[in-house]
């Protein structure tokens, strides 16, 4: 079997350049760029001043990918984010406007506080692609992500997003609070003008093309596909759980696992793969019954479980 040569070089320089920036963030950054290289869209779940924006920006422009990002408030319409058709009375046509959803990167800033209309306006773009208005399907460009960002602590005037919106995030992460050492550093760094402004791309779209193509031929043995789909099983099965991981869990499981392994350098998957992956891919997608609310359960403890109850496959694809 040929196996896909790693080029562990490519995370290196994209890990290097987000830490210029986002000070001791490695293990967040990673996985964040894992979601991206699996095809997929990331979501950001974490309290103000963390570093959510900064991250999305520092992996855009290291990307070399155009970047938009999007305020989401509650009068935001999906024309805004989509883009609307509007009547040029020279040549008496409608002519598509494109909206900022139409980049490589789009920042969909607070996503929880638009309406539940505007947030299912993302739906198409994330699923397929392409924006459909007024009955015409316009493809958006390739590569395209989403990286949506959300305050878990304040909910005035907030809307939650739905199970089929959350499904469509291949990765929901946390970025979290810096060490006092790293935020010592971080006050050093970001004393006199934010690096930001001095980033430059370390690769291409093109190049992130390829890389999505090399994830993709990764290889997964039939033990490791068994390890990943009885993990979502699992959460179904949980006696906590009302609604556990899916097909799609399984598949974005897999695709986060593969990227991990590419970004290790490697041309195949370990289970170890899919433990690091585990937490982001189905913490989100799990629904909880209220007695687990009332023993201060959460999702990502739910999936911690799982992971240490299930069987972990002895032979890896080192040995196909």
């Amino acid at each position: 079997m040929t196996h896909t040569a790693p080029t562990p070089a490519f995370a290196r320089s994209i890990l290097d350049n987000v830490a210029q920036v986002l000070v001791g963030k490695e293990d967040v950054t990673r996985l964040a760029l894992a979601g991206v290289l699996a095809g997929g869209h990331v979501l950001l779940e974490d309290a103000p001043g963390t570093g959510k924006t900064m991250l999305a920006r520092a992996l855009a422009l290291s990307l070399g990918l155009d970047f938009r990002r999007v305020q989401f408030t509650p009068d935001l319409l999906p024309g805004d984010v989509t883009g609307v058709s509007v009547y040029r009375p020279d040549t008496h046509e409608f002519r598509f406007v494109p909206g900022p959803i139409f980049t490589g990167v789009l920042l969909a800033d607070e996503i929880n506080r638009a309406t539940p209309k505007t947030q299912s306006a993302l739906l198409e773009a994330m699923a397929e692609g392409q924006v459909t208005e007024s009955g015409v399907t316009h493809p958006l460009p390739a590569p395209f992500v989403v990286i949506a960002t959300q305050n878990p602590v304040e909910h005035e005037g907030t809307y939650r997003l739905p199970e089929a919106q959350l499904d469509r995030f291949l990765l929901k992460l946390s970025v979290g609070y810096p060490t006092p050492e790293e935020e010592v550093r971080m006050l050093g760094r970001l004393q006199g003008e934010h690096p930001i402004g001095a980033l430059r791309a370390v690769t291409t779209p093109a190049a992130l093309l390829d890389a999505q193509e090399a994830v993709r031929r990764v290889f997964v043995s039939e033990p490791v596909r068994a390890y990943i789909a009885g993990l979502s099983a699992a959460t179904r099965a949980h006696p906590l759980v009302t609604l556990g991981g899916g097909p799609r869990a399984s598949l974005g499981l897999q695709g986060a696992a593969q990227a991990l392994a590419w970004l290790a350098g490697r041309s195949f998957v370990t289970p170890d793969d899919v433990q690091r992956a585990a937490p982001g891919v189905l913490a989100h997608r799990l629904s909880l019954r209220i007695e687990a609310r009332l023993q201060g359960q959460s999702a990502e403890g739910i999936v911690g479980e799982v992971l240490r109850a299930q069987p972990v496959p002895v032979e890896d694809a080192a040995h196909a």
